[in-house]
């Protein structure tokens, strides 16, 4: 995915995770940013590369489910967190997100990993990501496009990924 030049920034900054194993994972995350750049209030400021990584479910890695591919994407929106959770939702569903099993195979999953910095435990979106500070497929692909980046809360991200014990790998197929 290509780098985007730096722009003014006029609302809050997020970062968005993208994950999908199901279908043609790389172009429906490809269209899940996509989507994401004509939703008004939302725009993209860089985009990882690819990467993939096994599937996580609930009891540990399963070796039997489909590769995810994941990425990250910084984005500016007037949107607040709520509003974001549904923009990104209202994208997941669009691209055939069916929510059956936790943490079950999908076509895409979008995560608000952070925004803004803000510290919240809302019912319907806690922040930052309860589970993103010891996700590899969530810090590696956030690294690239923000070397300097911290998690709230959690401290450097660099130093999180050095912790994190999830496999990742770079995706081959990408054209990044």
């Amino acid at each position: 995915m290509t780098p985007r030049p730096q722009r003014m920034r006029v609302g809050h900054p997020a970062v968005l995770a993208f994950g999908g194993n199901l279908g043609d994972r790389e172009a429906t995350i490809r269209a899940a940013v996509a989507a994401l750049e004509e939703t008004p209030g939302i725009r993209v400021d860089a985009v990882s590369p690819l990467y993939e990584t096994p599937a996580l479910k609930l009891d540990g890695i399963d070796h039997d489910a489909p590769a995810y591919l994941n990425a990250v994407a910084l984005v500016d929106t007037i949107l607040d967190p709520l509003a974001l959770l549904d923009a990104v939702n209202a994208v997941e569903d669009r691209l055939g997100r069916v929510r059956d099993e936790r943490w079950g195979d999908r076509t895409i999953d979008i995560d608000i990993v952070d925004y803004d910095g803000i510290v919240s435990d809302d019912e319907r979106v806690t922040l930052p990501h309860p589970r993103a500070a010891e996700r590899a497929f969530v810090l590696v692909p956030w690294l690239d496009i923000a070397p300097d980046a911290q998690l709230t809360g959690h401290g450097p991200v660099a130093a999180l990924a050095a912790r994190a014990t999830d496999p990742v790998r770079t995706y081959e197929g990408s054209a990044s």
